[in-house]
C-alpha cells in the first residue's frame, strides 16, 4: 500500500513539471509579443492617429517647391500695343463743323457749298467742296472771263421787263442777248461788260432775248445803255463784251414761284443772283432732281415733285446754294439769306 502511494506522488510531480514547462514557454512568448507590440514603428503618425508611410511623410512635411521642369511665371505683363494705349489722331483732331452746334437761321434757311471751279476762276464763299461739272459745261455758250466780239444795236426797253420774266426794272442799264447765246435763258441775269472801239464802256444786265436775225455775239442794248457808248443814230456799233461777277449785286438772291404753282405743278425762278444760274434742283424721292429750264427763265416741275421743298441752285462757277423753308406762294418774291460769291 505504501509502495503504491509513493509511486503516485512522484508521478504527479513529474506530470506537473512536464506541464509547467510549456506554460512557462507560452508566457514568455506572450511577453515577447507584447514587447514587440510596444516598440515604435519606423514611420510617424498623423494627426488622426493613423500611421503614415515614411515616403508619404517625407512628401507631406518637405518644403513645397515647384517641379524642376516647370518654367517660372513671367511677372512682367505683355507690353500693350501703342494703338491700344496711345491717343488716336481723332481724339486730338479739331472737331468737324458737324460736331459743333451752330445757330440755325430763321426760315427760310440756306446753306452754301462750293464745287471746284475752273483753273482760271477764283474761289469764294464758305462751304465744303462738292463734286460738280466743270465751269465750262455749266456756263454753256457764254463763259466768264472770255472776250466775245459782236455788234451792238438798240431797242426801246420800256419798263425793263423782257423774256427773262424778271419784271419791271428801275435800272435800264439792260440788254437783250442774241437768241443763240441766250441759250434757253441761260444768259438771264448775267452782268456783261460792253466795250466800244472808241474806248467807252458800260455794264448791262441781260433781261431779254433778241430773236433771229440777231447774230451770235450781238447785244441789243436799251436806248439808255447804247447812248452811253455812242449816238443812237449810229445804229450798229462794233463791240467786245465779257461776262462779269459783279460786286454790286444784291446782298441776297430771291426765289419766286410762277403764277398757278401748287403742290401738283410749279415753276421756280431765281432773282437777283450775282452770277448766271446754271442749274436748279429740288429735293424729291430722297435725292436731288434737276428741273428743266424754259425760255422764259422758270424751272418747271410738271408733276409737282419738290414743290415747296428745299431748292438747290448752282451758278456757272459751280457754287451751290441750298434754300429751304419757302412755301409755294405764286408770284411772290421770297428773299433768301444767301448770295453767290464774287469771282
Amino acid at each position: 500500500m505504501r509502495a503504491t502511494k509513493h509511486a503516485s506522488a512522484r508521478s504527479i510531480r513529474a506530470r506537473g513539471l512536464v506541464l509547467g514547462i510549456p506554460l512557462a514557454l507560452v508566457a514568455v512568448g506572450v511577453l515577447v509579443c507584447l514587447a514587440f507590440a510596444l516598440l515604435p514603428e519606423s514611420g510617424d503618425r498623423g494627426d488622426a492617429g493613423a500611421v503614415v508611410p515614411a515616403a508619404a511623410s517625407v512628401a507631406a512635411t518637405g518644403p513645397s517647391t515647384p517641379p524642376e521642369t516647370a518654367a517660372p511665371a513671367d511677372p512682367t505683363p505683355p507690353a500693350a500695343s501703342p494703338s491700344a494705349t496711345g491717343p488716336t489722331p481723332s481724339a486730338t483732331a479739331t472737331p468737324s463743323p458737324s460736331a459743333t452746334p451752330t445757330p440755325r437761321p430763321s426760315t427760310p434757311t440756306a446753306t452754301r457749298t462750293t464745287a471746284a471751279p475752273s483753273a482760271s476762276a477764283a474761289t469764294g464763299g464758305a462751304g465744303a467742296a462738292a463734286a460738280a461739272p466743270a465751269t465750262a459745261s455749266l456756263a454753256g455758250r457764254i463763259k466768264p472771263g472770255t472776250n466775245y466780239q459782236g455788234v451792238a444795236t438798240s431797242y426801246d426797253a420800256a419798263d425793263g421787263n423782257g423774256a427773262c420774266s424778271f419784271g419791271p426794272s428801275g435800272d435800264l442799264m439792260i440788254a437783250a442777248m442774241n437768241h443763240t447765246d441766250y441759250e434757253s435763258s441761260k444768259a438771264c441775269g448775267a452782268s456783261v461788260l460792253v466795250r466800244a472801239a472808241n474806248g467807252a464802256s458800260i455794264t448791262v444786265r441781260i433781261v431779254n432775248d433778241c430773236p433771229l436775225p440777231c447774230a451770235p455775239g450781238q447785244l441789243d442794248l436799251s436806248h439808255e445803255a447804247f447812248s452811253k457808248l455812242a449816238e443812237l443814230s449810229v445804229g450798229r456799233l462794233p463791240i467786245t463784251w465779257t461776262v462779269l461777277s459783279p460786286g454790286t449785286a444784291p446782298n441776297t438772291m430771291s426765289v419766286r414761284y410762277k403764277t398757278g404753282s401748287s403742290q401738283w405743278w410749279c415753276g421756280i425762278q431765281v432773282i437777283g443772283h450775282r452770277n448766271p444760274v446754271a442749274a436748279l434742283e429740288v429735293q424729291a424721292g430722297g435725292g436731288w432732281r434737276q428741273l428743266t429750264r424754259t425760255d422764259y427763265n422758270y424751272f418747271l416741275s410738271p408733276d409737282g415733285s419738290g414743290c415747296g421743298g428745299p431748292i438747290r441752285v448752282t451758278d456757272v462757277y459751280g457754287e451751290q446754294l441750298t434754300v429751304d423753308g419757302l412755301a409755294v406762294k405764286p408770284d411772290v418774291v421770297q428773299p433768301t439769306r444767301v448770295q453767290f460769291a464774287r469771282h
